[in-house]
């Protein structure tokens, strides 16, 4: 049984927790200005106030959680908390101290809808913290997003989140003027501009052994929580973060949502952001992974959920150990692995990635060239519309691509199927 509560016993008043980490957070940041901001707040200057603000100072890039969180972590702040009140409320916004370069100054809520050329009020809508457009109800023109099911080979299913136009042009501000300012990791390839799927490939030519590993729902497996910690990270105060977060991800429908994952705020896939996002917040698990290759002497590259590792002779020799590993990382960092999809090549047989062959040197798979070629000879004999069998809406243009894919592996190559090409008659 609890002993009795003394007299003089007051209950710890947390609700003071929230506006001293506001009153640290807001204006300038040294140990005079947050113990004067403070002082102003509580009406008085306890002991314990400069030694907590100089333990603030040593925080990376604070939100308001991680301060109040520093608070309980406070044993002379606790044991004062039942005493204090508040005497002054703080008017100054928090602080933004942008990590990364060039990005826009958004101190509060109101610079945000202007920034985004919104009235405050529809920045709730679009943002939808509330989860309000995932209940199973909601199947109105005012959602934001519509969807599409995709099968896989496998018989799994994929859900594909279209923004609509609105939503869209917001997300392609927060693109342009924050996403692209954020540095990619060097082993990431996929959507990053000035890499392509060739320079994911390159490093693994002519190695003994490719490991090949995919992830399993990579775009959903991005909680909300994880996009507006990365929105903090960048230097935006807590409220500007999730809003910004909310405006990038969605929670579908259960109705329309195939699997749980999708029920919950994530990345969708089809947002323009979706893509930046996802790179920016796999930057440790490229880091780790990069540092677990250099350790086993192996080299590491990645396209959006396609990861490859490759190397000689003695990683060959551990390579399934090697991938047990990774795996271990990557469950660690939030990501499950595809394990039927995991490929371990040794020399003596195709090694390939997205479709490149590694062997010797890059180069297209001699099948999918021959095809190529062939359905390219035939149009010139039969014409397109002989072989446009998918029904392609832009057939020209989709034959062009995959004509200009190969010249960008095998100059040689493409270049025969570039002359056959122009041969071709268009009606």
């Amino acid at each position: 049984m609890n002993p009795p509560l003394s007299d003089d016993y007051a209950p710890p008043n947390f609700k003071v927790l929230s506006p001293l980490a506001a009153a640290f957070l807001a204006g300038g940041q040294s140990v005079d200005e947050i113990v004067a901001r403070a002082t102003r707040t509580l009406g008085r200057a306890p002991l314990w106030l400069r030694p907590l603000a100089e333990r603030y100072l040593w925080l990376p890039r604070p939100s308001k959680r991680d301060v109040i969180a520093l608070f309980r972590a406070d044993t002379d702040l606790l044991r004062e908390l039942p005493r204090l009140s508040i005497a002054h409320w703080l008017s100054e916004p928090p602080l933004m101290a942008a990590r990364w370069q060039g990005l826009p100054e958004i101190p509060n809520i109101g610079d945000l809808a202007d920034w985004l050329r919104l009235r405050p009020g529809d920045l709730d809508w679009f943002a939808d913290l509330k989860g309000l457009l995932a209940r199973p109800r909601v199947h109105s023109p005012f959602t934001h997003y519509t969807y599409r099911l995709l099968t896989k080979m496998s018989g799994s299913v994929r859900l594909i989140e279209a923004p609509k136009t609105r939503l869209k042009r917001l997300q392609r501000r927060i693109l342009t003027n924050v996403l692209d300012r954020v540095p990619a990791h060097k082993a990431a390839h996929g959507f990053v501009r000035g890499r392509s799927i060739r320079d994911f490939a390159a490093p693994h030519t002519g190695r003994h052994v490719l490991l090949r590993m995919d992830l399993k729902d990579f775009f959903p497996s991005f909680s909300g929580a994880r996009i507006q910690a990365f929105f903090r990270t960048a230097g935006y105060p807590e409220s500007v973060a999730d809003l910004l977060g909310g405006i990038c991800t969605n929670a579908a429908p259960p109705t329309i949502a195939p699997d749980w994952i999708y029920r919950r705020p994530h990345l969708p896939q089809g947002a323009p952001t979706s893509p930046a996002l996802a790179n920016a917040c796999f930057w440790r698990a490229d880091s780790r992974l990069t540092g677990l290759a250099r350790s086993a002497n192996a080299r590491y590259t990645r396209y959006a959920d396609d990861l490859a590792f490759s190397g000689g002779e003695d990683f060959s020799r551990h390579a399934e150990l090697f991938s047990v590993h990774a795996a271990a990382i990557l469950a660690e960092e939030g990501f499950a692995v595809n394990h039927r999809k995991t490929r371990i090549m040794r020399q003596g047989v195709r090694q390939h990635l997205a479709g490149i062959v590694t062997n010797q040197r890059l180069n297209v798979a001699r099948d999918e060239f021959d095809r190529l070629k062939a359905t390219l000879h035939n149009c010139v004999r039969h014409g397109p519309a002989s072989q446009n069998r998918e029904s392609h809406p832009a057939f020209r243009e989709h034959l062009a691509g995959r004509v200009a894919f190969v010249e960008s592996i095998h100059g040689g190559r493409g270049g025969r199927l570039r002359t056959i090409f122009e041969r071709i008659e268009w009606v």
